[in-house]
């Protein structure tokens, strides 16, 4: 390791090749809270220097951690193996604003809202909005297929990129998808290297499909007396002909959450809650169709609201709130069908109970994406493995109901465990043949996805 990191560090300036424990501690974690120190931790600012990097570990078999932000929550870019965290958060520039084609061109480290703000004087913005827009990068959208809010009409982080450019774990340069918005020619290896979490190739610029800004947007919040009812709701929002651009769900511990910090704004009988937004020329049509949906027998209220940015404030501040809460909770972010979503929030609530874990759910409904936090006490004999067998019988209920074990957080180390649960075995070996080609001596990100 000290001929490699003599000749790594030949190779950068001081500032952008960190070796001192100290200096390197910041990158030895993400939103995961576990801490894996690297040995090295370098800034490249350009592909070259990426490749560089990666052969010289090809050359050594020391493993290389791409990363972004760090504000993943399945643990997928951390350094479980040691070795170099490959930290791409100096490649910042936004190459090209193609306002006539919808498209921009960037680098991995521009940061999500910096994507956006670059579009909005041309009308246009990139759908993926995830909770840490303002935090998280583009690099680190790709890796995980981030989604967000936006996610139940615009689709996810993959259906918005044309093409990328890669350095792959062998060390070659390649380029994957093209600039139109049509393009058959060869394998997709855009979608393919998008959501592979750094473990094919780091990805060394990206070219964004953008999308028109709606005309307008309008927001409603409906209120229930139970989750039940809330459900119901969300079936029938879902089931008419017009989509909305948001649909989130909150349940009773995520509204007492709030109303610790913004004590008035939520009503006091309410259990469970929908904030949903609508955009396009006729949202008034849409907001009356919607209201409509919102009716049943639990329902408390629901309007139109003039101004839905604190309700959307309060609705991203709540991971941040839980984590002040539960530090070491368990975040999950299952998927199932919208249909079953009834049948899921009861599920939870019956595991919760038998488990005695307390439990706060939020997330996109319309996606039937829903954020499942379990909240660990540590202080609490037993309460860590009660947590587990609790998770444990949450993803075998998401997957009794065709669901998925991640919507949007990737599976990263967190949920390595569980994957032979939804992946069969002989997929799974043909996974591991696909990252052998890429990456034949398996030095980049290791210890992720695969169990």
């Amino acid at each position: 390791m000290t001929s490699f990191l003599s000749k790594l560090a030949s190779k950068f300036p001081k500032d952008r090749c960190l070796t001192d424990p100290v200096d390197c501690y910041a990158y030895s974690y993400d939103n995961s809270r576990k801490h894996f120190p690297p040995q090295a931790v370098v800034f490249p600012e350009n592909a070259e220097e990426i490749r560089e990097v990666i052969l010289l570990c090809n050359e050594y078999a020391v493993p290389v951690t791409p990363r972004g932000r760090g504000t993943g929550t399945a643990g997928g870019s951390i350094p479980v193996a040691g070795g170099v965290a490959l930290s791409l958060e100096r490649m910042r520039k936004i190459l090209e604003v193609d306002a006539k084609n919808r498209v921009i061109v960037a680098e991995p480290g521009v940061l999500n809202a910096e994507i956006q703000e670059a579009a909005r004087p041309h009308g246009l913005f990139w759908p993926p909005d995830p909770s840490s827009s303002a935090y998280c990068s583009i690099g680190g959208n790709l890796a995980t297929s981030a989604g967000g809010p936006h996610a139940v009409k615009y689709g996810t982080t993959r259906d918005h990129v044309l093409g990328l450019k890669a350095v792959t774990g062998a060390g070659k340069a390649i380029r994957a998808g093209c600039y139109t918005t049509k393009g058959v020619v060869g394998y997709d290896l855009t979608r393919l290297i998008v959501g592979s979490e750094g473990t094919l190739a780091v990805i060394t610029e990206a070219t964004l499909k953008l999308t028109p800004l709606p005309e307008k947007t309008g927001g409603i919040a409906a209120h229930y007396r139970d989750a039940e009812s809330c459900a119901q709701a969300i079936l029938a929002i879902m089931a008419q002909p017009c989509t909305p651009a948001a649909l989130e769900f909150l349940d009773s511990g995520s509204l007492d959450l709030i109303r610790s910090k913004n004590p008035g704004m939520l009503p006091q009988a309410s259990r469970a809650m929908l904030m949903i937004e609508v955009d396009g020329a006729d949202i008034e049509g849409a907001a009356r169709a919607i209201l409509s949906a919102c009716e049943n027998s639990g329902l408390i209220e629901a309007s139109e609201v003039a101004d839905s940015r604190a309700l959307w404030a309060a609705r991203r501040a709540l991971s941040p709130l839980l984590r002040d809460i539960a530090p070491k909770k368990i975040n999950e972010d299952i998927v199932v069908p919208v249909s079953r979503l009834p049948e899921l929030l009861s599920g939870l609530r019956e595991l919760a109970g038998k488990y005695g874990i307390a439990n706060v759910n939020f997330g996109h409904a319309g996606n039937g994406n829903i954020h499942v936090n379990l909240l660990v006490d540590p202080d609490d004999p037993g309460v860590t493995g009660r947590a587990e067998e609790c998770l444990s019988g949450v993803f075998d209920l998401v997957l009794s109901m065709n669901g998925t074990l991640s919507g949007e957080h990737g599976v990263g180390r967190e949920k390595m465990p569980y994957v032979p649960r939804e992946i069969d075995a002989d997929t799974l070996d043909l996974m591991r043949a696909i990252k052998s080609v890429f990456d034949p001596k398996g030095i980049l990100n290791p210890g992720k996805l695969f169990p």
